[in-house]
């Protein structure tokens, strides 16, 4: 690989106000589908009521130059990897023992949802924690995502978003260093640990994706905790799970209605992201706003889905992983299972679940409390 293929360039978020022109005018010509039978709220998707409420603040009220200046306010860089454009925050402590940190989003999600964990963990002192368990953080756009997209190639999925990820770290210098993950950062982090297992120091997630086989014999003597949980994975395959289903199979074909319609990538992402009757998080709506307007403004709303499709025509990993791994799973999530983990996984170091109702975002929810579980996980690996 080439120096000038290594090139690290500095980057600021910088929406040309045509794009946000564009943007309010598709928005106040927003042609809305029916409401659906009468009575009918959540059951049958995401409301009409929920995407107009938005789509109406997001025309009139929402501001997004403001949140661009609010990521902005970080360092933020993008570099050539893998013949991809990765775009990444980069802050580095002050502290001279922090410890270096990568922490990986999912779909619907983007960088924006690590936000608030920027200052407890590279400035724990002025949150009243220790100063040594400080970190310098990096966060990337996943490739095809936000200002790491869209992809041109084939095969951008959790295998060589990996590969890719170590060389980012070995490219900024860190030579040791942890990584942090939610969704599909949560099935990174597990390929990150075979990828560069030499120097990475452990895995923390909020999610251990490890699922039953089929197999009946796995389902004996589980706990009730246990059972809970799996009763919540079958009510979400049950309700929840087409998004997967058509991602994996024919993103390009929904790709087409992204890209034409911001009302129709708001109801489409907002499916994970919205607080229906099972769901305990409660998401402001500016953060939401956030989330799908990144998408809109850089056309990623069909490249993002991609990488479920890449995930669907990738071997299984053969062996579990070795590289310590830690959960801090919240109230409202995905309910990782331990007994499965354990099958996946030989060497759990942590396993924390909380009853804080933060659900799939607790990183923007509740940061204080992921932050400290992130900090204790790391204490003894740094």
């Amino acid at each position: 690989m080439d120096g000038a293929s290594q090139q690290i360039i500095p980057f600021r978020v910088d929406i040309p106000q045509a794009d946000l022109d564009d943007l309010h005018d598709r928005l106040a010509r927003t042609r809305w589908t029916d409401a659906g039978p009468d009575g009918a709220t959540w059951e049958y998707g995401v409301p009409l009521a929920y995407v107009r409420r938005l789509t109406e603040y997001w025309r009139d009220g929402y501001d997004w130059r403001a949140w661009e200046n609010t990521m902005n306010q970080h360092p933020q860089y993008t570099t050539e990897i893998d013949g991809q454009n990765i775009h990444f925050t980069h802050v580095r402590s002050a502290e001279p023992d922090a410890f270096p940190l990568i922490l990986t989003h999912g779909w619907p999600g983007s960088v924006v949802e690590f936000l608030r964990l920027i200052g407890p963990l590279t400035y724990p002192r002025a949150h009243g924690a220790d100063p040594a368990d400080a970190f310098h953080v990096v966060i990337p756009s996943l490739p095809g995502f936000g200002f790491s997209g869209p992809t041109t190639g084939k095969g951008w999925g959790t295998v060589r978003t990996a590969r890719a990820w170590a060389e980012l770290m070995a490219r900024l210098g860190y030579t040791r260093y942890g990584a942090h993950g939610n969704d599909a950062g949560s099935m990174i982090g597990p390929e990150l640990g075979r990828a560069d297992g030499e120097h990475v120091a452990g895995l923390h997630q909020t999610q251990i994706f490890s699922l039953p086989t089929g197999d009946p014999a796995e389902f004996q003597d589980l706990s009730a905790e246990d059972m809970a949980a799996v009763q919540v994975l079958q009510w979400f395959y049950q309700n929840k799970f087409s998004f997967n289903q058509l991602h994996s199979q024919q993103p390009q074909t929904l790709a087409h209605a992204l890209a034409d319609s911001p009302a129709g990538l708001l109801g489409w992402n907002v499916q994970l992201m919205a607080g229906d009757a099972t769901s305990k998080q409660t998401l402001d709506d500016d953060f939401v706003l956030t989330n799908v307007a990144i998408y809109w403004l850089t056309g990623t709303g069909g490249s993002s889905i991609r990488f479920y499709y890449e995930d669907a025509r990738t071997r299984p990993p053969a062996e579990p992983t070795t590289v310590p791994i830690g959960l801090a799973c919240f109230d409202g999530d995905f309910r990782s299972i331990r007994r499965f983990a354990e099958r996946d996984h030989k060497n759990i170091a942590q396993w924390h679940t909380y009853d804080n109702p933060a659900g799939h975002y607790a990183a923007h929810l509740e940061p204080q409390v992921l932050a400290s579980d992130i900090r204790g996980f790391f204490r003894g690996l740094r």
